[in-house]
């Protein structure tokens, strides 16, 4: 039976492995293989930066945010269209010829991965498509499907191990739900509330907001999405970056970040630095 062996320092991993066999969990498989300490003077790596964007994926309007991603790292574009998995395949080939165009655009490889189910996220031939990946970025559709489609596998494993290794991570729309702590369900569909990755904790981010929540009164918006205690929510406008890089939050793109706190809700604008907003886990 063949064994995960991941290598690194802290909870810096790379894997080296061949295909899991079918029904075999993932935790009977990983033994973890502590690196020697780094020496004296040697930086181990830094995590790349970690977006979170309203929309506007792949569109020429965001090339110059996708390339500043992407600029001095490796020129690998991981395009994951996951969370639009369950609308069909004619929706998945749509994100994925999208993203091959910016990637033109952009001068660099694109590497779609296609993954529909979690025997596709556990497929070691899939995680290896992520080396030497620049940016890696998780497009729009269904947050819920795209965060039980991907948790605790080998490749979403991997997404998180090569950001904490320099890679730039990046979620638009769903992505952007999914890599925080806790994905809203709004309204009627409060019940379909759930946990995310939990890449940011204590964070939840509502995309599309100038075009979709904006114009709710505070008070209504809090009775209709209600966090959990100690999860802060943030509204980010359709072609909008909330970025974190060298340990701060700023706006870039086209429109503006708000930060939505009880009955309120402060505005950030292209520029400006989101202090106090909560911090990604390394």
């Amino acid at each position: 039976m063949p064994t995960i062996w991941l290598f690194g320092f802290s909870t810096q991993f790379r894997t080296r492995a061949s295909r899991l066999p079918v029904g075999m969990a993932l935790a009977d498989a990983i033994v973890l293989v502590p690196m020697p300490d780094i020496p004296n003077g040697i930086k181990p790596p830094m995590p790349g930066p970690l977006a979170l964007i309203g929309s506007g994926e792949y569109l020429p309007a965001m090339a110059e945010i996708e390339a500043s991603l992407i600029l001095g790292r490796g020129p690998r574009y991981v395009q994951i269209p996951t969370a639009a998995a369950s609308e069909g395949r004619t929706r998945l080939d749509y994100w994925v010829d999208l993203g091959i165009q910016q990637a033109r655009r952009l001068g660099v490889e694109a590497v779609p991965m296609v993954l529909e189910t979690r025997e596709d996220a556990n497929d070691l031939e899939n995680a290896k498509l992520l080396d030497g990946a620049g940016l890696i970025y998780l497009s729009g559709g269904r947050p819920d499907f795209l965060v039980s489609t991907l948790e605790e596998t080998v490749v979403f494993e991997t997404i998180v191990a090569s950001w904490r290794s320099g890679a730039a991570l990046a979620g638009c729309s769903a992505g952007a739900m999914a890599l925080c702590e806790w994905v809203p369900g709004i309204g009627l569909a409060r019940a379909n509330a759930r946990h995310g990755f939990g890449v940011v904790r204590t964070l939840a981010v509502l995309p599309h907001f100038d075009r979709m929540a904006a114009r709710i009164p505070d008070m209504l918006r809090d009775m209709a999405i209600n966090p959990p205690a100690g999860v802060s929510l943030i509204g980010i406008d359709e072609q909008t970056a909330l970025i974190w890089e060298n340990g701060i939050w700023r706006v870039e793109g086209q429109g503006s970040v708000w930060d939505l706190g009880q009955h309120r809700r402060e505005r950030y604008k292209v520029g400006m630095d989101l202090r106090g907003a909560p911090l990604p886990e390394l």
